[in-house]
């Protein structure tokens, strides 16, 4: 068995902690880990690291790379185009650079649930493969607790089915049971997010369930299934990994489900005896932290008084919340979310707003990560922005110029190495190094400690576009803004 971790969206649910350039599956809400990293562990319980390959998109590789230094296969989206495109390029990225064959069983997992007992979620993974083995494309399904009208449904077939292997429509059927009789149980029908009503309904008739997200199948048999239910991508999954990188843009915006899962007669459901959450609301992680005796969950500094069943998330401040009911607090550098619980769900149509007006806020932090370290603007006005830059210890920043601005730097931590025009020299603390506009130039560490300094432009534009590199450790080209600088 391989795995192939979906972990390029660029989801905003969680606004303003999550955001495009830094979306849900790298942030740090639960044990201190980032929930990619918990996905990916959780795995290692019965995988390799090399049998697991993560699948971002290329704007978050350093993000990745960071976080799971473990990680020997990831793999680029060049674009983002949903699910099914990413799945197909994993699946022939497996062939051709895992060496798997067409028997081979791949399990599918996002990159920002939250699954425990993990333990339990062992047993389930091994079990998904043995239904795999025998030609079913195996889905997860949560019995759901109360009516959610955020998830996607799944309804199964209870009716007794026997069997062993494929039937002759290649619907394979199964005699066997796992413990406690909890299926396999053949998928009649996937739903989309219904009304409230509706998922009152399907909570009272027993044979609906949450939709996960995670499968399981045999190479063969999910690329059987693309080329008879979404022959454009399958015609371009016949290609090799290079071919199917270039002509990614080519294939259809299309989730699995979509594409795939909703026609096909080979899907089956494994019911999930355990807790999941997909972590798709504030609402939602106020489930998963630790709560104290009023039902507050808090993270960061923060006092309560006679506050009751509140969610709370700090930054770099005091947070105080007095009488305040059913809250949700979300503090960032540069926004706070307010909201009532069971109304923190529209935060998707703040980020609308936000989107429309063409506010940073939606995209970015002030905090922004790099491969070489990070940057924080500190302030910005007309013409001139104040920023302080962190450079890791062997690392530098491409050489490049500007065309727009200047720059002024004091270092206030480490020393660090300065190229400017044909000049290399050290700078230590409380010295300073200027750049003049349209200068070639370099920041680079070359000690043991962090460097850190204050780094102030002038300039009639100031945006992280103007940029022009001529040489850079890490592969980078091109102008796009979240990759700068």
């Amino acid at each position: 068995m391989k795995a192939l971790v979906l972990a390029g969206g660029s989801g905003t649910r969680l606004w303003p902690l999550s955001r495009r350039n830094y979306p849900k599956q790298f942030l740090k809400l639960h044990e201190g880990k980032s929930l990619l990293r918990q996905t990916v562990e959780r795995l290692a319980k019965v995988l390799s690291f090399d049998e697991i390959v993560v699948i971002t998109n290329k704007e978050y590789q350093f993000y990745v790379k960071s976080d799971l230094p473990e990680i020997r296969h990831l793999l680029f989206e060049p674009e983002g185009r949903n699910t099914a495109p990413a799945i197909a390029l994993g699946i022939r990225y497996c062939l051709e650079r895992l060496g798997c064959g067409e028997e081979e069983v791949l399990f599918l997992s996002p990159s920002d649930h939250i699954l425990r007992p993990e333990e339990e979620f062992i047993h389930y993974l091994k079990r998904s493969e043995e239904v795999a083995r025998k030609g079913a494309v195996v889905t997860f399904g949560i019995r759901p607790n109360r009516p959610e009208t955020e998830y996607g449904y799944i309804k199964v077939r209870v009716d007794g089915t026997e069997g062993g292997q494929a039937t002759d429509q290649g619907s394979p059927t199964f005699s066997e049971r796992p413990r406690e009789a909890q299926g396999p149980f053949p998928v009649e029908r996937f739903v989309e997010k219904p009304d409230y009503e509706t998922a009152k309904r399907y909570v009272e008739e027993g044979h609906y369930y949450w939709n996960s997200g995670m499968f399981a199948f045999q190479i063969g048999v999910m690329r059987e299934e693309i080329e008879r239910y979404a022959p454009a991508i399958g015609e371009i999954l016949q290609k090799d990994v290079e071919t199917m990188i270039a002509q990614f843009h080519r294939m259809p915006e299309i989730s699995i489900d979509y594409a795939v899962m909703e026609k096909s007669n080979r899907v089956w459901m494994l019911p999930l005896g355990l807790y999941w959450n997909d972590v798709g609301s504030w609402d939602s992680l106020h489930e998963v932290l630790p709560r104290d005796s009023m039902g507050n969950a808090t993270v960061g500094e923060v006092l309560t008084l006679q506050a009751r069943n509140c969610l709370v998330f700090g930054s770099k401040r005091l947070l105080a919340l007095i009488g305040l009911e059913d809250g949700v607090v979300i503090d960032t550098e540069d926004a706070v979310l307010v909201a009532r619980k069971g109304e923190a769900r529209r935060v998707r149509e703040i980020v609308a707003q936000l989107r429309e007006a063409g506010r940073r806020e939606v995209s970015e932090h002030v905090t922004n990560y790099r491969p070489w370290g990070s940057y924080t603007v500190l302030e910005r006005g007309p013409r001139y922005k104040i920023k302080r830059v962190v450079v890791n210890p062997g690392q530098r920043l491409s050489l490049q110029t500007h065309a727009h601005r200047s720059e002024h730097w004091v270092v206030v931590q480490g020393t660090a190495r300065v190229t400017i025009g044909e000049r290399s020299f050290l700078v230590h603390e409380n010295e300073s190094a200027f750049v003049p506009k349209s200068t070639l130039h370099r920041l680079e560490n070359p000690g043991k400690i962090p460097v850190e300094i204050i780094e102030v432009q002038n300039g009639e534009y100031l945006e992280e576009d103007d940029i022009e590199r001529f040489s850079d450790d890490y592969g980078r080209s091109g102008l796009l803004p979240s990759q700068n600088p």
